[in-house]
């Protein structure tokens, strides 16, 4: 740490502060200890800073997503930032995709963690903030809007939709199908309205609409409504790849071609997206760095023990993921 302070020309001090990411640092002087750091590769020691801290840095992690493939990615995400920071675990999974019990989350709240991060859909339950928020505990919530009191860290998901929807409308498709996520989730109604909002500037295009909730049953029933009407679509965007791959899984039992009959687009990029054949055209959006990301910012917090104020949004950018799923009409 020294070394890094001579380099940077700052006191030791100004390197802890920057390493522990504490406030009292200019964007300068940040950017030059951070330069100095990476050319004298400087590992900081776990193990001391736990012990600088005094505090064990214990965050709950609150999940219940029926995908595995998201929760995977989230988790691995959750962890890998965890053991940078030295930072201690305790998990609460509710089950078959419902929120724990409230009285599950008192119980983690009584357990000491310091802090909790919570997986898409749990960062907009009330059954799970309301008594996270009533014990004034720091917050991260990932895939969520406007959460007062809460971390909140995504991406455009309306902005992701759109320019996907735009996709298909430029591959000739006018008759395009959309599979809705989960209802209780925000990001599932700005999915749909990128959705509509693509399909507004098009001359033509007719949509369908099917309700599911992110999971792969769900997108079986709704590639079957959208597939059972008299003129079906000739492509299908869904909410995650999940209910995507779904959408393949009923296109090849009715014996149609994909993409040669029936486009398949998804939305996540996560391992259904490439363990599917064809592997999906999708929307790839970075859920293991949005979780480290979140859990990044919440360790902060705790360490500088300030406010967060109404609510902190932080959005990473996503992009388009050609594969072999989709073909011009």
């Amino acid at each position: 740490m020294v070394d890094v302070a001579v380099k940077a020309g700052v006191s030791p001090m100004t390197v802890s502060r920057v390493i522990n990411e504490r406030p009292g640092v200019g964007p300068d002087t940040r950017a030059a200890v951070n330069a100095a750091i990476k050319a004298l590769g400087y590992m900081p020691n776990v193990a001391a800073r736990s012990l600088v801290n005094s505090v064990e840095l214990r965050i709950g992690v609150i999940y219940s997503n029926p995908s595995a493939a998201f929760m995977s990615d989230f988790l691995t995400g959750v962890f890998e930032e965890a053991s940078t920071r030295g930072a201690r675990l305790t998990l609460l999974k509710g089950e078959d995709g419902r929120p724990p019990a409230a009285a599950a989350v008192k119980a983690l709240i009584a357990s000491g963690v310091r802090g909790a991060i919570l997986a898409p859909p749990l960062g907009e339950s009330p059954v799970v903030l309301q008594p996270l928020l009533k014990a004034k505990l720091p917050l991260a919530a990932v895939g969520a809007y406007n959460v007062e009191g809460a971390i909140c860290v995504r991406i455009d998901d309306r902005r992701a939709a759109y320019e996907m929807t735009r996709e298909l409308i430029a591959l000739g498709h006018r008759r395009l199908g959309f599979i809705l996520g989960n209802p209780d989730q925000a990001a599932s109604a700005e999915r749909l309205s990128g959705f509509y909002a693509a399909v507004r500037e098009a001359v033509g295009v007719v949509t369908a609409i099917a309700q599911g909730d992110f999971s792969f049953t769900s997108g079986l029933a709704a590639a079957e409504q959208l597939l059972d009407a008299a003129t079906p679509p000739t492509a299908i965007f869904a909410s995650n790849d999940d209910m995507a791959a779904a959408v393949v899984s009923v296109a090849h039992r009715r014996h149609l071609d994909v993409p040669g009959e029936l486009t398949v687009v998804g939305f996540d990029d996560t391992s259904p997206a490439v363990t599917v054949w064809p592997p999906l055209t999708t929307v790839h959006q970075p859920v293991r760095r949005l979780a480290a990301e979140a859990l990044g910012l919440l360790a902060s917090q705790i360490a500088s023990g300030e406010p967060l104020g109404d609510r902190s949004d932080r959005v990473l950018d996503h992009e388009i993921v050609t594969r072999l799923s989709a073909a011009r009409l």
